[in-house]
């Protein structure tokens, strides 16, 4: 069994308050969640995690969201971590609610930000275009990777995002932290729909940005059908990257979600 990569943040574990869970989105590591991760650790004990295929995670060929779901169950039982509450942002937050089908009574509420169950066809396209185009045995500077990323079809935002997973090997030389080849050949796994067997009764917040459209009105119907006890929630002034776009709103509005008492920001 491996183990995904984590960071436990706590500055003051409450003795009747839940743990937190984080799991990031395609392409992204857990360092994107440090900021809200350290905010919420002055409430809560708190595991942002790497994904399998991302961050310091091990790579695997396998990449879909049973495998991701065992991921997170092999974390929570090796750590023994008592009914959490799962935060995941678009392919964690799939992961996410794979994970409460199939481990149902190993958490206690479930966070999705801006994903819905359903397929979502590939549209990752110019991303993987632009990251396949990189040639990093050429020894390319940060700026030079970031300009190729973006002579594809990539905005600068999104190639800024993207060279956060660069690292220098023992080599010295730019290497990606994500499975590229692995993420390329299975990038419809990311989008496939989730199927369950029965409804999911626990608590469950879905948070959408109003300038996103990965959430749509049509969702909200299937969202409630698998999950009847959902809220469904909207950050204004936020697009898909709602944490960092948003980081405040998003904060009070979980926050509030799992603890009422704690829902002023810091």
């Amino acid at each position: 069994m491996q183990l995904l990569h984590y960071k436990a943040l706590s500055e003051d574990i409450r003795p009747n308050g839940p743990t937190l869970i984080v799991q990031h989105g395609l392409f992204g590591l857990l360092d994107n969640w440090m900021t809200l991760g350290r905010q919420w650790a002055v409430h809560y004990p708190t595991y942002l995690l790497d994904a399998r295929n991302h961050g310091r995670s091990f790579h695997d060929d396998t990449m879909n969201y049973e495998a991701m779901a065992e991921d997170v169950y092999n974390l929570i039982t090796t750590l023994d971590l008592p009914r959490p509450v799962l935060i995941g942002h678009s392919m964690g937050g799939k992961a996410m609610m794979q994970f409460a089908a199939d481990y149902p009574t190993l958490w206690e509420k479930l966070v999705v930000i801006d994903i819905a169950p359903r397929y979502y066809a590939p549209h990752h396209q110019t991303v993987l275009a632009g990251l396949n185009a990189v040639d990093l045995a050429a020894a390319p500077t940060r700026a030079q990777v970031e300009q190729t990323i973006v002579a594809h079809g990539n905005d600068l935002g999104t190639a800024q995002f993207l060279a956060k997973s660069l690292y220098r090997d023992e080599g010295g030389q730019l290497a990606w932290r994500f499975n590229l080849p692995v993420l390329t050949r299975q990038i419809e796994q990311v989008g496939r729909a989730l199927d369950f067997a029965k409804p999911i009764t626990k608590p469950v917040l879905f948070v959408r940005g109003s300038q996103s459209r990965y959430i749509q009105p049509a969702d909200e119907a299937e969202i409630h059908r698998i999950f009847p006890q959902a809220q469904v929630r909207t950050i204004a002034g936020a697009g898909h990257w709602v944490h960092a776009e948003q980081p405040q709103a998003l904060y009070g509005l979980i926050t509030e979600f799992i603890h009422p008492e704690t829902a002023t920001a810091p």
